[in-house]
């Protein structure tokens, strides 16, 4: 039986019970191994525990396990009769960020615990904030740790509007809140007794049934080059293919599509996706993100790092952004630090001209922030390229709207960046809007 796959990034600050709750999903779904659970039990009655501490089957760090809490992103991957998922179960500290940043990039949903007894806390924010600057469509609440608070329905209804109403100040309109104890299992697999008030699904169900992705055949074609193959061979003397993965959209043969950033038209002739075990095959159309080699009609200089665009919605051209970025390295962004954009296969060089302000998470507002953003922080910048890229804003296109800061120095990854573009070109809205 196939299974759709949902990629889902839980979030949480410090001692919300992140760790137990990965835990109990994968304890309650049966994804654990008979020994990997025998090996958290002995770990547990080492630490004086009457029962498994659940949490110890996702801090498998030897220093998470000692301090008690989880510092490093770790991918967990489980299934049910009815979907499998990806976990990215990233850290709670307010120091790494970053790490929430790399596992939110690629997730549909993004599980964010509060505690119950603390409520709403400044993290909550840098998550949302964060939840909001990658765009992730769908947020689940986990009110963690109810039955500490009696189950008081009083109390989750509060965490639940005020959380809701900073969701939408970062532009994350779909939330569902769940109350819930991951330390006894109410509400995550089984629904429990103590909330006859809520009438809501587990989190289980919600997360069997949240709707993935996207309709592609809405989307935009983008497909950015990563090879030109011309074997030269006897047999296809003349060939060129050009190969890469569907960013987005459905590219059919027959249809118009532009190259960029040269703006050449053409069309396309062939697609050939490949094949296990066999020669690429021939097809009449290919859907992201499918890996392809495209045949074009015209004989024109293409290069990796091109983007191949259908004709009928074409992304911007630009030789300066505007972007709002998260800052990645120990090392603040500078304006006036030279770089290397990478936006899809194409690395430019360039130079950060501007650092514009930076979001306070406390009063959702962005402050001057000076000549420098540092480690974690999330502001917007100017950049200026030296060659022109296509891109589209983010909040439009995920996969084209997004870019890397690189040190041109030491090649480190410095910050990671969304597109932000007129309002009145992409419909940009909300607080990454210029």
């Amino acid at each position: 039986m196939d299974h759709d796959l949902l990629r889902l990034a839980t979030a949480g600050s410090v001692d919300d019970g992140k760790s137990t709750l990965v835990g109990r999903l994968l304890h309650d779904t049966k994804s654990v191994l008979a020994d990997q659970l025998a090996a958290v039990e002995r770990a547990s009655r080492d630490r004086g525990l009457d029962s498994a501490d659940l949490a110890l089957l996702t801090d498998g760090l030897r220093a998470e396990r000692e301090q008690g809490i989880t510092i490093d992103v770790a991918y967990r991957y489980f299934s049910t009769t009815r979907r499998s998922f990806v976990l990215a179960d990233t850290p709670g500290h307010v120091e790494y960020t970053r790490n929430m940043v790399t596992g939110a990039s690629t997730a549909d949903l993004a599980l964010i615990l509060v505690d119950a007894r603390h409520g709403i806390v400044e993290q909550t924010r840098r998550h949302l904030a964060v939840t909001g600057l990658l765009g992730v469509r769908h947020v689940a609440l986990a009110v963690n740790k109810m039955d500490l608070v009696g189950w008081d329905e009083l109390t989750f209804a509060g965490i639940r509007d005020e959380f809701q109403r900073l969701a939408t100040g970062f532009g994350v309109q779909e939330v569902t809140a769940i109350p819930l104890s991951a330390l006894t299992g109410d509400n995550v697999v089984d629904r429990s007794a103590h909330t006859p008030w809520y009438a809501g699904p587990t989190l289980l169900e919600h997360l069997e049934t949240v709707p993935v992705g996207t309709d592609v055949t809405t989307e935009p074609v983008r497909l950015p080059v990563q090879v030109v193959i011309r074997p030269r061979t006897a047999t296809h003397p003349d060939y060129r293919g050009y190969a890469g993965r569907l960013a987005s959209g459905v590219l059919r043969v027959g249809d118009p599509v532009v190259v960029l950033p040269s703006g050449h038209r053409t069309s396309v002739v062939g697609i050939e996706v490949p094949v296990p075990g066999g020669l690429p095959a021939d097809v009449e159309a290919a859907f992201a993100p499918q890996s392809v080699t495209v045949r074009l009609a015209d004989d024109l200089d293409i290069a990796r790092g091109d983007l191949i665009a259908g004709a009928s919605r074409l992304p911007h051209v630009r030789t300066d952004l505007e972007a709002t970025v998260a800052v990645l390295s120990p090392e603040p962004l500078r304006s006036g630090q030279r770089v290397v954009v990478r936006v899809g296969t194409a690395a430019v060089r360039g130079v950060v001209t501007d650092i514009v302000d930076e979001l306070d998470l406390a009063g959702l507002e962005h402050r001057p922030a000076g000549t420098t953003l540092p480690l974690n922080a999330i502001g917007r910048i100017r950049v200026r390229l030296a060659a022109s890229v296509p891109v589209d804003d983010y909040r439009a296109a995920r996969h084209t709207g997004g870019f890397l800061l690189i040190d041109e120095a030491d090649g480190a990854t410095l910050a990671a960046g969304m597109v932000s573009l007129d309002s009145t070109t992409e419909g940009d809205s909300g607080w990454l809007a210029s």
